[in-house]
């Protein structure tokens, strides 16, 4: 009997634009759909598979997959094995993959005026508004700032040597010099560059909880009371 012929194997397809410029390559990376909001959410930290999927709200679980898969292989992020007890798969940045942070935080900045109005639709995370507000703790002294939103907390890294890879992170920081009290839309506004941190805490829009020298520095803002006269 004549052996049955196998199908053929089709070749993986290759998603190039195939343009000597700089910004196509870049794009042959980064450009498809849902991997720079990957990377916004990595750059916080190692994250589980679980924790990505749920905090991408309308991802599917292939698509993710798939751009994990190519992160990995264009050298942005990695996989790596917890050690007991913990025993689970994170994914995280490479140093390229990090790379990516002023990327993001200009492309956030450039996105601003288009969160004039919150749709009904709109899914929310608090780590989300750590972009606009890096902007705006720039020139502070050095520091862990944690910050609190009714949508929840996330922390800041401040200081001229901060490394790109713990710029900020989920959740509250147990090592916080100063937690700050605000809103979203401040945040928006601070990043847009609308206000200052200074003029913020001055007119009493941010709140400042903590004993430390950068908590101090930012209080320094604070309007001082007039001294009591008597006739």
């Amino acid at each position: 009997m004549p052996r049955q012929q196998q199908p053929a194997t089709r070749p993986a397809r290759r998603r190039s634009y195939d343009q000597f410029c700089a910004a196509a390559r870049a794009l042959d990376t980064v450009g498809d759909r849902w991997t720079l909001l990957i990377v916004r959410e990595l750059l916080a930290g190692p994250r589980r598979y679980t924790d990505l999927h749920a905090d991408l709200p309308g991802v599917s679980t292939d698509v993710l997959a798939s751009r994990l898969k190519d992160m990995e292989q264009n050298g942005l992020a990695v996989r790596r094995r917890l050690p007991p007890p913990a025993a689970a798969s994170v994914y995280e940045l490479t140093g390229r993959g990090r790379g990516l942070l002023p990327v993001l935080t200009a492309l956030a900045h450039w996105g601003a005026p288009a969160l004039a109005e919150r749709r009904p639709t709109d899914a929310v995370r608090a780590h989300w508004f750590a972009l606009p507000l890096l902007r705006a703790v720039r020139g502070l002294g050095p520091g862990t700032v944690e910050v609190r939103l009714d949508e929840g907390e996330f922390h800041l890294r401040t200081g001229p040597e901060v490394p790109e890879e713990s710029a900020y992170g989920y959740g509250p920081a147990p090592d916080a010099d100063v937690s700050l009290v605000l809103d979203a839309e401040l945040c928006l506004a601070l990043g847009d560059g609308d206000c200052t941190l200074a003029e913020a805490v001055a007119d009493g829009r941010v709140q400042v909880h903590g004993e430390s020298v950068l908590a101090e520095e930012l209080r320094a803002h604070l309007p001082r009371a007039s001294p009591v006269t008597t006739a």
